[in-house]
This record gives structure tokens, C-alpha cells and sequence, in this order.
């Protein structure tokens, strides 16, 4: 099988994200009601797998950024208990409402504070939780705004904190089904919007120990979960 020429460029470019922030916050707003019957099946079993491994723990401050329609929100409320609390930053309004009804129902709201905001500048004080987690949403920025997301991350994990992030990954760039969706993204970058990004290599540079890391298959495209922890100030961080 072969892909029209586009396919033919630098295997290592990460493609850039050209729709805009107001386009992305008007599509998961009108597609909130319905997330759940495509995406959210198929990322749930990622989703549970890479928090079982951020082993969130009863009394804890956490973050989830990109909550979506609220599952993981739901299962972080439960795993911190009365003692924790959990904060979750959307672009989406329409995301917002849809978790906070899943939250209401669950009797966990009053233990969990929500805002519709873009994480590149979180409303959070340093050093103010004891993990973030992030599934399918650090692809959905540009590639600019990746290492100006991982430093807010940063900036708002404690020291040795946690964080957990779920995406697409571009390590595997012979993969054929990866070169056609790339070239999706290309024709249709407000519907295909987010593409795979090197993971591992942006969390490093933004100054996080890598402590697990596994691929996984994302209905035949390559992905990754990667848990690193905030490393000390005294090193270095490339930006």
C-alpha cells in the first residue's frame, strides 16, 4: 500500500497541531454527550492500566489534565477517599459538565474541583500535588505547547512527585497504519486532530525521571504509558 507523497517526509518530524484552540474546545463541546460510545471504550482499558500504575493513594492531592468525561476523575476521587482531593483542568465546558453529572451520581463531587482552562497556564501553586495524570490529551497540543505543558505539570508537582500520561507515541515510525493517520492529520486536521509524539523524550527534557514505561497498541497505532517522577531543581531541564 502506498501513501500519496506527503508520507515521504523527515520520519522523525512530529507533526504540528493547526486547528485552533477555540475550534478544539467547539468540537469536544459538541461531542461530549457522545464521547463515550467511540473513544471512551476504546481508551478505557489504557486509561485503567496506566493508573493502576500511578498508584494513586488514599489522602492524596491530584490532578488529572484533560479530565474528559470524568472516568478517571471518578476512580482518582476513590482511591485519595474523605482525606483527598483530586482537580481536573479542561478546555471544554461540555467535558466539564459531562463529569461532574458522572460525579454527582457517584456521590464523589464534593471531593473533586473542576475548571474549564487551558493547561498551559494552570490556576495551581507550585508544588501543590502528589500526582498528575494526563490520558490522550498531551497530542492534542501543539508542539510548541508540549514542553510548556510538562513544565506547568512540573511546576505544580511537589518534589518526587508523580506523573502519568497516556498518548500516542511516534517511536514506531515505520509503522505503516501510523504513516496513513499521520496523513489524516494532514487532510483533516480539525477532525484528526491529535497525531503521536515521542513521549518518553518530551518528559525527559521537561525534567522527569522515567520510572516505567510500556507500549501498547492502540487499535493496530503504537502508544505509550510512561510514569516518571519531578526530579530535584539542581537538574537540568531542556525547554
Amino acid at each position: 500500500m502506498e501513501i500519496p507523497g506527503e508520507m515521504s517526509s523527515d520520519p522523525h518530524t512530529v507533526l504540528r497541531v493547526t486547528r485552533t484552540k477555540a475550534q478544539a474546545k467547539e468540537s469536544y463541546d459538541r461531542m461530549s454527550p457522545f464521547y463515550d460510545y467511540f473513544a471512551g471504550i476504546f481508551e478505557r482499558n489504557y486509561r485503567n492500566r496506566a493508573l493502576k500504575r500511578l498508584n494513586i493513594a488514599a489522602g492524596e492531592t491530584v490532578l488529572e489534565v484533560g479530565f474528559g468525561t470524568g472516568h478517571c476523575l471518578k476512580q482518582m476521587a476513590e482511591a485519595v477517599g474523605e482525606g483527598g482531593k483530586v482537580y481536573g483542568i479542561d478546555l471544554s465546558s461540555g467535558m466539564l459538565a459531562a463529569s461532574k453529572r458522572r460525579l454527582e451520581k457517584a456521590g464523589l463531587w464534593n471531593r473533586v474541583e473542576l475548571t474549564c482552562d487551558d493547561a498551559m497556564k494552570m490556576p495551581y501553586t507550585d508544588n501543590k500535588f502528589d500526582a498528575v495524570f494526563s490520558s490522550f490529551a498531551l497530542e492534542l497540543f501543539d508542539s510548541p505547547e508540549i514542553p510548556k505543558v510538562l513544565a506547568e505539570i512540573r511546576r505544580v508537582l511537589r518534589t518526587s512527585g508523580r506523573v502519568g500520561i497516556i498518548s500516542m507515541s511516534k517511536e514506531d515510525g515505520a509503522s505503516l497504519l501510523l504513516k496513513l493517520y499521520e496523513w489524516l492529520h494532514r487532510k483533516l486536521p480539525q477532525y484528526v486532530d491529535c497525531r503521536p509524539i515521542y513521549v518518553e523524550h518530551s518528559m525527559k527534557g521537561a525534567g522527569f525521571g522515567i520510572q516505567y514505561k510500556e507500549r501498547v497498541s492502540l487499535l493496530g497505532l503504537p502508544g505509550d504509558i510512561v510514569i516518571g517522577t519531578k526530579l530535584s531543581s539542581s537538574v537540568s531541564v531542556t525547554t
